[in-house]
C-alpha cells in the first residue's frame, strides 16, 4: 500500500493516489476521462462529457441548503509531463510512483501532478461525501488546460448553472487569488533546404546542458532560473564566433508553460579544435555556475563524440536563427506598476527544435495588461520576422481582472479568518488560470482561485506540502457551508 493513502485527509489523499495511477499528460486524457465519468455514474450523479472534452458532475443541495447560490467546483485533469533524463518513464503507460519526502509528497524522477491532480481529488471527495453541507453543486473538469486550455475554451456558453466559480488550481494555501494573466502563444517556423557537412577534417560533439531547475514559466518566472534554451543559444553563439564551428541540429524544451531545463546541440568543429573546446566548455561551465550561484546548483555542460551528420544548417540560417534566439526577450518584461512584487508581462522561450531542413520555436508571451502582452507578442514578431521566420499567433486568452468586491471573496475571507485565526492574502497570479476564459463565456460569475502548497510544479521537482493539502479541503467545506443566498 502506498504510503500516501496513510495522510490526513484520507478521503482527498485516495482519490489523488488513483490519479496517479492513471497516465494523463496533457493531449492523452482518454482514461481519467472515462474514470471521472464513471466515478460520477458510480454515484448516481448527472454526469457527462462534453463536445470538447470537458467532465461536468451534478450533485444536488443538501437539505435546507437549496436557497444558497450554486458553485461550481472547476479544476484540470491533464497534468504536465516532465521527467529526469535518467528517469525511464512512458507518461502515456506509467503511473506516477510517489513517496514522502518529510511534510512533502513527491514523485520518482518525474512531475507529481499534483497540479492540478490535488485539485480533482478534493472534487471527487466534495461529490463524494454525505455529511456536509452545500447548495447545489457542479464539479467541471477541463481537458488538457496545461498545453492551450483547450478544454475551458470549447466550453459552450450556458453549460454552466452555478452563479459562483471556485477554482482549485493555484499554488499557496492561504493565498486567494482574483485575477491572472493571460497569454498567447508564438511561434516562428522556417523550411531551409540543408547543406552537406562536407569536409573529411570535421569532427561532431554534441553540447548537453542539463541539470537546470526548469519549473512553471508563470509562477517560477520571477525567480531568475535559468531558461536552458536560452543559454544554450548563448553558448553556440559563443562557439560559432570562436570556433567557426557548424550547427547541425539544436533541440531544447517540450513544453509550452515550462522553463526548459534541459537542451542539446550537435556542432561540427575542426579536430585541430578538439583541446582547445574541451577547456573552453569547462571554463564555460564554470562561469555559468558563477553566473547562477544561489539559484541553479545542478548546472551540466559537456561534450560528447558523436559521428559526423551528413549535413548542416545553412551558414546563413544558422546565423540568423542564433542571433534571433539570443535577442528574443525571456524572462520578466515588467511588474505590475500598482502591485510592484508581482508579474506583470513575461515570456518563455519554451521550445527550440533547429535542424532536419526546419527550425521551430515556441514561446508563451504573458500578461495582465493585454495592451502589454500585444506588446510583447509583437516585439516577438519582429525579432524572428528579421530571421526570415514566418511567426503566428494562437491562443490569445485575456487576463482575468480582479473584482475586489466580490460577495464570495468577501464571505471566504472572513471564513478563512474564522477557522485559522489568520487573514488570508488577496493576489493576483502571473500564471494562466481557466477563470477568465470561462468567465468570458459565461459572464457574471464570481470567481475566486485558491489550492494546496505545490512548490515547482511542471518539473521533477514537484512537490506538495502534506500539512495545507487538509487546511485547503477543510477551506473548502467550510466556503461550501456558507455561499450566499441566491
Amino acid at each position: 500500500m502506498d504510503t500516501i493513502l496513510q495522510l490526513a485527509p484520507q478521503n482527498v489523499w485516495k482519490h489523488f493516489y488513483a490519479l496517479t495511477r492513471i497516465p494523463r499528460p496533457s493531449g492523452h486524457c482518454e482514461k481519467v476521462t472515462e474514470y471521472l465519468l464513471d466515478f460520477g455514474k458510480r454515484l448516481g450523479l448527472e454526469s457527462s462529457v462534453d463536445e470538447a472534452g470537458n467532465v461536468l458532475i451534478r450533485k444536488p443541495a443538501t437539505p435546507g441548503m437549496e436557497n444558497r447560490q450554486g458553485v461550481i467546483l472547476q479544476a484540470h485533469m491533464d497534468m504536465v509531463p516532465q521527467k529526469n533524463n535518467d528517469t525511464v518513464h512512458d507518461f502515456t503507460r506509467d503511473p506516477i510512483e510517489t513517496y514522502i519526502d518529510g511534510d512533502w509528497v513527491k514523485a520518482r524522477g518525474t512531475t507529481l501532478g499534483a497540479d492540478d491532480g490535488l485539485g480533482v481529488a478534493a472534487i471527487m471527495a466534495v461529490l463524494e461525501a454525505t455529511d456536509l453541507k452545500h447548495g447545489p453543486l457542479e464539479a467541471l473538469i477541463t481537458k488538457d488546460e496545461e498545453t492551450g486550455m483547450y478544454g475551458a475554451f470549447g466550453l459552450k456558453p450556458g453549460t454552466l448553472q452555478g452563479q459562483i466559480l471556485l477554482n482549485l488550481d493555484s499554488e499557496e494555501e492561504g493565498e486567494l487569488y482574483i485575477g491572472c494573466a493571460g497569454g498567447v502563444d508564438v511561434t516562428a517556423t522556417l523550411e531551409y533546404k540543408e547543406e552537406a557537412a562536407g569536409t573529411d577534417q570535421a569532427v561532431a560533439r554534441k553540447l548537453t546542458l542539463k541539470g537546470l531547475r526548469g519549473g512553471h514559466s508563470g509562477l517560477e518566472i520571477n525567480e531568475g532560473r535559468a531558461n536552458a534554451n536560452k543559454l544554450l543559444a548563448r553558448i553556440v553563439h559563443d562557439l560559432l564566433m570562436e570556433f567557426d564551428c557548424r550547427l547541425s541540429v539544436f533541440e531544447g524544451g517540450n513544453m509550452r508553460n515550462a522553463i526548459p531545463r534541459e537542451a542539446h546541440a550537435v556542432l561540427l568543429f575542426d579536430a585541430e579544435d578538439v583541446a582547445d573546446l574541451e577547456d573552453y566548455i569547462r571554463e564555460y561551465r564554470d562561469t555559468l555556475c558563477a553566473e547562477f550561484d544561489s539559484i541553479e546548483s545542478g548546472i551540466q555542460l559537456y561534450l560528447e563524440e558523436v559521428p559526423v551528420p551528413a549535413t548542416v544548417v545553412p551558414e546563413e540560417i544558422q546565423d540568423n536563427v542564433i542571433d534571433a534566439l539570443m535577442a528574443c526577450q525571456n524572462g520578466v518584461m515588467r511588474m505590475i506598476p500598482t502591485v510592484p512584487d508581482t508579474v506583470e508581462t513575461s515570456s518563455n522561450l519554451a521550445i527550440v527544435s533547429l535542424g532536419g531542413g526546419k527550425a521551430d520555436i515556441r514561446i508563451l508571451a504573458r500578461s495582465s495588461s493585454d495592451s502589454m502582452k500585444d506588446f510583447l507578442a509583437d516585439s516577438l514578431v519582429a525579432c524572428f520576422s528579421m530571421a526570415g521566420m514566418k511567426v503566428e499567433l494562437s491562443g490569445s486568452y485575456s487576463g482575468w481582472q480582479p473584482d475586489v468586491h466580490s460577495p464570495i471573496l468577501h464571505a471566504m475571507r472572513g471564513s478563512y479568518q474564522q477557522q485559522f485565526g489568520a487573514e488570508p492574502a488577496v493576489k493576483v497570479i502571473h500564471a494562466g488560470l481557466e477563470c477568465g476564459i470561462i468567465g468570458a463565456s459565461h459572464p457574471g460569475l464570481d470567481m475566486v482561485s485558491f489550492g494546496p502548497t505545490l512548490r515547482s510544479p511542471h518539473s521533477p521537482d514537484e512537490r506538495a506540502y502534506i500539512p495545507s493539502v487538509a487546511k485547503f479541503y477543510a477551506f473548502l467545506v467550510a466556503t461550501l457551508e456558507q455561499t450566499p443566498l441566491k
